[in-house]
Order: C-alpha cells, then structure tokens, then sequence
C-alpha cells in the first residue's frame, strides 16, 4: 500500500521538525503532505527545506487560515491524485505518537475501511490531558454517539487511517464543518455508507510546543451540526416508515 500521511500545520514552527522526524522513523515506508495555511511563523517555508532534503516529503500551500476540515480535504484530493491507496490524518504538534501509526494500517491491511486511534476504548487513554478537555472529549462523543446512532467511542478523534476507495465514495465537496465537528462529520459519513469502521487504542499526549488550536466556537458548532444531523436522520427515519405504511 502506499501511505500518505497528512498533517496540517498553522504555526507550528516548533513542533513540526520533532512530529516529522519521528514519523519517518515510525512508518519509513509513509510519505509526509505538510498542508500548510500559510503560517505567520514560517512553518511553511521550514517544512519547504525539509521537503528538500527528503524526497518523502511534500508541501502544499495555502493561502491562509481555512480551518481544520478544509484543510485535510486538500490533503485527501491532492493525495489521491497522487495515487496514494491510504490517507493518514495526523495533528502536527506530537499529540499523535507517530509510533502508533502502524496500528492503524494493520486494521487497514485487514480490512477495515477507516481506522481510528481512540482514546477511550481499553487500551487508549491521555497524558498531561487538562480534566476539562477530558471531560469535553468524552461528552462530545457519547452525544454524538447518542444522535447519530454510532457504536464509535471516540467519535471526535482525530487520529485516522482512510482506505482510498472510503474516500472516493464520500462527497467531498459537500462537507464544510471544520475542527471538532469535520471529524464527526467524516466518521457519520462512512457510517451512513454502511463501510467498516475500526478502533485502535492509542495515546493521545498533551502538546509540549506551541498553543492549542481548540476554542469553544469549535465545540458549539459540532455540537449544534451534530443535533441537526441527529435529528434529520430521525426524520427521515420516521417520514419513510410513514410513506411504506401509506403504500401498503
């Protein structure tokens, strides 16, 4: 298979020289996309002089801050055109252990249609994670799983592993959520395609360098998209058993 692993970056000038040296130390065989929206702090132009010194290694730029999910979505459209048969999502700032990468292609290799490091499924868990971020991750997650009818645990990682064809069968286009709520999205997207999903534990370590990228504006858009997707599937539900007991 060949592996392309996405990681976007705004203004991760300290954390991504680390993240990418150990991922090409974890998983040799991955090339590396650094989507880059146009960082103040020169990330873009370190990760261009990394990308020279190793052919693995890709930038693509952008010209500014769009968010999270545009972000990745330019990741998943220039990867493909590149051919590549899976596409990694991966927080550039260490969160991600890069060594725990291989988990994720191992559900791959058997079978699975997207893979997910999950932090709340035994085995996973965090470090030097605040309470309050805890608390928020794992309640996002139940109500998501609550409304939208998903066995996932960890709904809202961002840790993930898509096989080629999951991403063709999605309509890329039409997704316009960002941060917390575009994972939630994608998950409930491959879902509704009735694809295989899987969790892998993993361990999910607290930044060291730079500043989280997390804000409540974020959290309150998911939450709110993932009641109206929630309750629009409801609908659906209820209006086609209410049209077959008409046509019969």
């Amino acid at each position: 298979m060949r592996v392309l692993t996405i990681i976007p970056t705004y203004n991760e000038l300290e954390s991504l020289p680390k993240t990418l040296g150990r991922l090409r130390a974890a998983v040799p065989a991955s090339d590396v996309l650094v989507v880059d929206d146009n960082s103040p702090d020169g990330t873009g132009q370190l990760a261009d002089g990394i990308a020279a010194e190793d052919s693995q290694v890709h930038v693509l730029h952008r010209k500014g801050k769009e968010g999270l999910g545009a972000a990745y979505i330019a990741g998943f459209k220039w990867g493909m055109a590149a051919g590549y048969d899976v596409l990694v999502e991966m927080d550039a700032d260490g969160s991600h252990q890069p060594e725990q990468l291989p988990l994720l292609l191992e559900a791959i290799t058997d079978g699975a249609d997207l893979a997910m490091g999950s932090r709340w499924v035994p085995g996973g868990g965090t470090v030097n994670w605040p309470l309050y971020r805890q608390a928020i991750s794992r309640t996002g997650s139940t109500y998501s799983r609550i409304m939208l009818g998903m066995k996932v645990k960890d709904i809202t990682g961002g840790y993930r592993a898509f096989r080629r064809s999951t991403l063709e069968a999605l309509n890329l286009d039409a997704v316009e959520s960002v941060g917390y709520g575009f994972q939630v999205d994608l998950a409930w997207r491959v879902a509704k395609l009735g694809l295989t999903i899987v969790e892998r534990p993993i361990t999910f370590v607290e930044r060291e360098l730079g500043a989280s990228k997390m804000s409540g504006n974020i959290v309150v858009e998911a939450m709110i998209n993932v009641t109206k997707w929630g309750l629009a599937a409801r609908w659906e539900k209820l209006t086609g058993k209410k049209k077959s007991a008409v046509s019969k």
